[in-house]
């Protein structure tokens, strides 16, 4: 009636009935000590909800709103009980559904993210998606934001205003509201706006006002891809990788898990399929069919008693059972989207259609069988013909959705002895290319184990055989298989000789196939050619010493706290067991590191072995205060010197010295000098260890060498880094100190100069060696610079490039040509926010998605970090270093999983583009307006001078923008990326836990993630924010090689060395303000997995490096920066081509 009293022809009013979230939760148990007890069942709700619907039809509503949804699986229920009377009643309204998102965890309060909550209700077919409650609009705003990426529907958002205070009320008035509102609705991710909690009219009125002129979100145009969930979105496109489904919670094939459900061991049950998800299982198949189990009892108690563990409840649930009242049951315990497995025509199509409507309702994707009333398919046409009448039924009939079919054309075991079931691999097989090619969006998977079924008792050739299965199959289109994802096989690792007569079975070549690999079957029983994922527990029964060594040499820690107890209570003290089995240990670790049997990856896990025995013992040795006793080799103080934020380098080195014996005092990174020889004296240190990446550190490793001169210091001074050499050491360093300055190329030879330096017999004639290679490489030095020829400053300018700027294309950035919109708050995902600033535009990430950065990795760097030689792929397959760059590359890929789907690390950025135009030859102005009338920044860079020949120009950064006087219209860009962030809680924790391996991976991968980071989003300027490559074809080797138009070089590396010019790029796109990426005294980015740089989009830019300068170059530079000469010299050290006066 209020509806129709203001309702107008124009502006009409709707009723929205709500259905909102009751006071109990179907997937969380009220009972602490009882995690699978439920208050309230789904069909509880079922009821109340059925009830309620007719209530609010009954009374006159247009939309049925089910809002504030904490558990989906209350939602879930609402969604089937509306359904159900809309079937009923034969009336249909349109469906809205709202979730809440409880804290900041950004999770509803049954565990889901924003996109598996999506996921979980699609099948509403709702007319909107939102969010609602529980935040104000500043916290709100990311999550509504993906809601708008993720939803292919209108998004609504109806926050409270603000949260309550400490008298339980609202701050935020209507006037703050709409400003928030109204921003939100700039950014185009709003349909419908509202107001829940501490929201008035007055509010409702000023939101409304606030967006009436600005235009809707559009629904995006989202790929056609099946989109599950547990805690978790877990989506699956025609570009995703094959999905592993977990077989072990499955009682018919796990004879382990069938005893432990028995029994009623449902802890134990739930670490079977936690272990399943640890080893790689995106989906959890739960079967519970055994005849004496009460399957229509067990199926919901386990599915309950999993949902309380987030570890196994983040994945998606494939609820397995021949019974459709066990399926049903199970349907109703899951808050996800998940499959059911299975269905078919094998009762005929009614019941087919029937069981196929309900799953949608319960809103589940289905396998499929290609099974009808005459029988199983057996071969390529049978299964094509089923799969495809199945489809047309599912699809036309029954309205469900391609994306959510999953075929299963039944695999079959081959290598069974009957000559009919030789081709059954090869039918699936075939069958699969024919299902991909003609039934648009739908799947294949199968029960992948039964195909080897005749081998049952040989675990490796099993294994082989659905190694090389898999291979074809994937390759013709299989999505998913149900498979133990622990024990899956490499196809590339089998030994040849296996996998050539497992293929001849697999594909059917050859009529002897099967006796052939009968022959050579006993040769692979338990052998660790194709590892069985039994453990080889011989050394479990050597004496512990022994036991303690190989767990060293192996990085073995599963049992170390054990033998360390056992080898404590035999040595007559604990500092013993340090001395005699863990040292003996390590020493023959050294020996192998040494002798380039063991790399280094194996040697930090051997680190992690030492340091949590050596943890398990130091309570026993501050007991009996026998500390004193423990003698090291030598005493190491490390640290990253002021201004600089790298440390991998440093933390490998030490671990390596660790592992031989050395006491290592880690000061960390930014360590000031005072700091450094403060505590070397406090600690009474043998020698002092320096580190640094960025070029600005070599000058302060210079400053540390002349205070230890200054202060009487005559330790040994060692020298590392990525940004230190042998020749800078020589020439800049070694002569301030007196006393030993070595500079330590890498990790492998720290432990040789540790050992010369401390030796009493070798330390005096290795010094005075070093000191004389150092003499002879300033000699050959000054040598170079006298024999060396520069232009002119003037001369090197004449010699620029030359462009013919009145036929030069320019393409305006596209962003600067659409008009975006300014706005306050930061946006998050794939799409930035665009804020007009300083005549340009700045582009802002908040939260990157990760796993579109993976693609885009360079691992030859991450490889070198390891100091493993050698260029990735390839190196996997090397000689020498093959087997360990491959371990190492698995247990990278294992935590490169955890960080993108846990979350670990969150990558932001910024960017922007401006109009310029270069000035002066070698500087470039940046415009606050379009009409370049007002200079916001001078950006100032380094010219070559060495004299070039062969008509090759003296380059500058400048030439690659159009001149001032040119009158061209050019354009530039910044950048700053971080994937940094949050990296420090997840490293302590790895370090609390004596874990410097993880520790270090984790800091490799985020180097990585940051420059692929860097990578991906100058591909995307190139083609879409930007757009003067919109057209580029390229892939990541093409990219890594550099092959794309266009540049991005950075502050501080060799085409513009001046780390200074950081300064300039912070005031121009504040990073540090925008997305917390900081800059350092010595203009060091932090977090330390960061890049930054210039966008240049020259047809003719490349990379270069500016080589050695003169000083008429600085003292042109230093004038033009307003910087003094000494300042000047100080900054660019690295390449000038003089000594300073």
């Amino acid at each position: 009636e209020a509806a129709i009293a203001v309702g107008t022809e124009d502006k009409p009013r709707f009723v929205a009935g709500v259905l909102g979230p009751t006071n109990r939760t179907a997937s969380i148990s009220p009972d602490v000590n009882d995690p699978g007890f439920r208050n309230v069942s789904f069909d509880e709700l079922v009821e109340a909800y059925s009830e309620s619907t007719r209530a609010l039809i009954e009374g006159g509503a247009d939309i049925i709103l089910i809002e504030t949804i904490f558990d989906t699986l209350n939602a879930k229920a609402a969604v089937f009980a509306v359904k159900k009377v809309f079937d009923e009643d034969q009336i249909e309204l349109p469906i809205s559904i709202s979730g809440t998102i409880t804290d900041q965890s950004g999770r509803t309060l049954s565990g889901q993210t924003t996109e598996a909550f999506y996921n979980a209700l699609r099948h509403a077919d709702a007319l909107s998606f939102g969010l609602n409650c529980a935040l104000g609009p500043d916290l709100l705003r990311q999550y509504a934001a993906e809601m708008s990426r993720i939803s292919g529907t209108y998004v609504s958002a109806h926050p409270n205003a603000g949260l309550p205070n400490e008298f339980g009320e609202y701050d935020l008035g209507p006037e703050d509201m709409a400003v928030h509102i109204k921003e939100w609705a700039e950014s185009g991710f709003l349909n419908i706006v509202g107001g829940c909690c501490g929201t008035s009219p007055d509010h409702i009125r000023a939101m409304a006002e606030a967006v009436a002129n600005i235009k809707p979100r559009q629904i995006p145009d989202l790929p056609v891809e099946c989109r599950l969930s547990g805690m978790e979105p877990c989506n699956i496109s025609k570009d995703s990788l094959f999905v592993n489904v977990g077989e072990r919670t499955n009682v018919t094939g796990s004879a382990r898990f069938k005893r432990l459900i028995k029994e009623g061991d449902y802890e134990t049950a739930l670490e079977v399929a936690k272990e399943q998800v640890e080893n790689g299982a995106q989906i959890i198949d739960v079967n519970m069919d055994e005849g004496l189990l009460d399957s229509l009892a067990v199926m919901p108690k386990f599915l309950n008693l999993m949902a309380a563990e987030p570890d196994i409840a983040r994945v998606p649930v494939m609820i397995d059972s021949s019974k459709w009242e066990v399926i049903e049951a199970g349907l109703k315990c899951i808050q996800g989207k998940g499959i059911v497995n299975s269905i078919s025509m094998k009762e005929g199509v009614d019941k087919f259609i029937e069981h196929a409507k309900l799953i949608r309702r319960y809103g589940a994707a289905a396998i499929v069988m290609a099974f009808d009333e005459e029988g199983q398919a057996d071969t390529r046409e049978r299964k094509t013909e089923i799969c495809t009448l199945a489809y047309k039924i599912l699809t036309e009939e029954v309205g469900f959705p391609p994306e959510d079919i999953i075929f299963d054309p039944n695999i079959f075991a081959v290598a069974t002895g009957i000559e009919e079931h030789n081709n059954y691999a090869v039918d699936f097989i075939e069958a699969v290319r024919d299902i991909k090619s003609t039934l648009p969006h739908a799947m294949i998977s199968g029960g992948v184990s039964n195909v080897s079924f005749s081998f049952r008792g040989n675990n490796p050739v099993r294994e082989a055989i659905h190694a090389v299965f898999l291979y074809y199959a994937i390759k013709e289109g299989m999505d998913m298989g149900i498979v133990n994802a622990g024990q899956l096989a490499i196809y590339d690792d089998l030994p040849a000789e296996l996998r050539d007569a497992v293929e001849d079975v697999v594909l059917n070549r050859r009529d002897d196939a099967t006796e052939r690999l009968l022959d050579i079957a006993p040769n692979y029983v338990g052998d660790g050619s194709v590892k069985a994922k039994v453990e080889d527990l011989e050394w479990r029964s050597w004496p512990v010493a022994k036991r303690l060594e190989h767990a060293l040499v192996k990085g073995i820690t599963e049992y170390i706290d054990e033998d360390t107890e056992e080898a404590r209570l035999n040595a007559e003290r604990p500092l013993h067991v340090i001395e005699g089995p863990l040292m003996d240990g390590m020493n023959v670790v050294g020996d192998l590191f040494g002798a380039g049997k063991m790399f280094l990856p194996q040697v930090v896990k051997s680190a992690r072995v030492m340091k949590k025995s050596v943890a398990w013992l130091l309570p026993y040795i501050e007991a009996e205060k026998g500390d004193a006793d423990l003698s090291a080799k030598g005493k190491i103080l490390m640290a990253t010197v002021k201004g600089d934020v790298h440390d991998i380098g440093k933390n490998i080195v030490g671990v390596v010295l660790q592992c031989n014996n050395y006491e290592v005092v880690d000061l960390g990174v930014m360590v000031p000098a005072e700091t450094i020889l403060q505590k070397a004296r406090e600690e009474n240190v043998d020698i002092i260890g320096l580190s640094g990446l960025i070029t600005p550190s070599l000058d302060e490793m210079v400053y540390v060498a002349k205070e230890m001169q200054r202060l009487g210091f005559e330790l040994p001074l060692l020298i590392g880094g990525a940004t230190t050499s042998q020749v800078h050491t020589a020439v800049k360093i070694e002569p301030g100190y007196s006393h030993p300055v070595i500079y330590v190329a890498d990790a492998s030879r720290a432990v040789g100069v540790a050992s010369n330096l401390l030796s009493d017999t070798l330390r005096d004639p290795y010094v005075e060696t070093v000191k004389a290679e150092y003499q002879e490489i300033r000699e050959r030095r000054a040598a170079q610079q006298s024999h060396r020829s520069y232009a002119t400053l003037q001369q090197a300018r004449a010699n620029k490039i030359q462009t013919d700027w009145k036929n030069y294309p320019v393409v305006p950035p596209k962003v600067l040509e659409q008009g975006f919109p300014s706005v306050e708050k930061p946006d998050s995902g794939l799409q930035p926010i665009y804020e007009r600033v300083n005549g340009g535009v700045i582009l802002q990430f908040n939260d990157y998605p990760l796993d579109d950065l993976v693609d885009y990795i360079d691992w030859s760097p991450f490889f070198a970090a390891w100091e493993l030689a050698g260029k990735y792929p390839k190196i996997l397959k090397d000689e020498v270093v093959g087997k360990e760059a491959q371990t190492l590359f698995n247990d990278a890929q294992a935590m490169l999983e955890k960080i993108v789907q846990e979350k670990w690390l969150t990558a932001k950025a910024v960017a922007g583009l401006f109009p310029a135009n270069s000035i002066n030859d070698d500087d470039i102005e940046l415009y606050e307006d379009e009409e370049r009338q007002t200079v916001s920044m001078t950006l100032h860079h380094i010219r070559q001078q060495i004299e070039r020949g062969g008509n090759q120009p003296n380059f500058c950064l400048a030439d690659y923008i159009a001149p001032k006087d040119s009158g061209v219209q050019d354009y530039m860009g910044a950048f700053a990326v971080t994937a940094g962030v949050g990296i420090e809680a997840h490293k302590a924790r790895f370090v609390a836990d004596h874990d410097d391996y993880n520790a270090i991976l984790l800091e490799a991968l985020a180097d990585r993630l940051a420059e692929a980071f860097a990578e991906r989003l100058h591909q995307r300027m190139r083609q879409e924010f930007w757009g003067y490559a919109a057209d580029e074809q390229l892939d990541n080797d093409a990219m890594i090689a550099e092959k794309y138009a266009g540049i991005r070089p950075a502050p501080g590396y060799p085409a513009c060395p001046d780390h200074t010019e950081k300064g300039a790029l912070w005031a121009l796109l504040q990073p540090d303000e925008r997305i917390g990426l900081k800059i350092t005294e010595s203009f060091a980015m932090w977090p330390g997995a960061s890049v930054s740089g210039w966008y240049m989009a020259h047809p003719a830019a490349r990379y270069f490096g500016t080589g050695k300068i003169q000083k008429d170059q600085v003292k042109d530079y230093a004038q033009r920066k307003g910087m003094e000469l000494a300042t000047a010299e100080r900054w660019l050290a690295p390449v000038l081509g003089y000594e300073p006066d």
